[in-house]
């Protein structure tokens, strides 16, 4: 069942994705050659507190931490430890925090020192397919309308889309209804509109969309370890269109 939030809702959650979005800034100007991920989970932890947060993934179906940290050919799910992070890599930052009744969740993908012409390719072609999913979000339009776009773009840019885990509706659960995949024909599943809060995340790869799962039970790779990025937004359906809610621009 789709849950639609009212204006004062969307109001509630635009400080929770603010969070996520501030948090998101701080740790991407700690990202650097040498940094273990694990120093990013416990800063993360930290902010969440100062900011009267409750982290949304600790504990969550068993999930030990409150950040996902997914390394080069790591999708989604990636543990922090004590791994540090090198010159070349990339790296997903996945956060979502519970603040005063409401979830907010975002994720991005940034590099660490100079990375490849590919790599560079990758996280442009990742941002800008989440871009072009939110501009979907909007009445009128259906839930596939946004998986077919995002779809669309990343395939005729040389890069694949992960099929194996989608995007979903936010509010006073991490996830609701509906979901929403990143691939698939337009003009299906549910109509768009106005109180839908939808968490999109486009998940694509440089090579195959195939996926693993580690020993761990958590962290998703590519099977061909070729490389991945995941870009994340919260984002409201409003009268005047789609309002990005995970942004420090409040006004987005």
């Amino acid at each position: 069942m789709i849950i639609y939030k009212t204006e004062e809702e969307i109001e509630c959650m635009k400080e929770a994705n603010y969070i996520v979005a501030k948090i998101l800034h701080e740790l991407k100007e700690m990202i650097r050659p040498g940094i273990k991920t694990i120093e990013l989970e416990r800063y993360a932890n930290k902010r969440i507190e100062e900011m009267e947060a409750k982290p949304a993934f600790k504990g969550y179906r068993g999930y030990p931490y409150s950040l996902c940290v997914s390394i080069n050919e790591e999708i989604v799910h990636g543990i922090p430890s004590e791994r540090k992070l090198k010159e070349g890599d990339i790296v997903s930052l996945d956060l979502g925090v519970y603040f005063r009744g409401y979830y907010g969740d975002a994720a991005i993908t940034v590099g660490v020192g100079n990375i490849s012409s590919e790599s560079k390719k990758l996280l442009e072609v990742g941002k800008r397919a989440l871009e072009i999913g939110i501009s979907m979000a909007k009445e009128g339009n259906r839930i596939s309308d946004i998986s077919n776009a995002i779809q669309q773009f990343v395939e005729k840019n040389g890069f694949s889309v992960i099929r194996d885990f989608v995007g979903h509706g936010i509010g006073t659960s991490l996830h609701e209804d509906p979901q929403i995949p990143n691939f698939g024909p337009s003009g299906r599943g549910p109509r768009i509109k106005k109180g839908m809060v939808l968490a999109i995340e486009p998940m694509i790869a440089a090579g195959s969309h195939e996926v693993e799962i580690l020993p761990d039970n958590w962290t998703a790779i590519t099977k061909d370890r070729s490389r991945a990025a995941h870009f994340e937004h919260s984002v409201a359906v409003t009268n005047n269109g789609p309002l990005i809610l995970s942004s420090l621009n409040r006004e987005e």
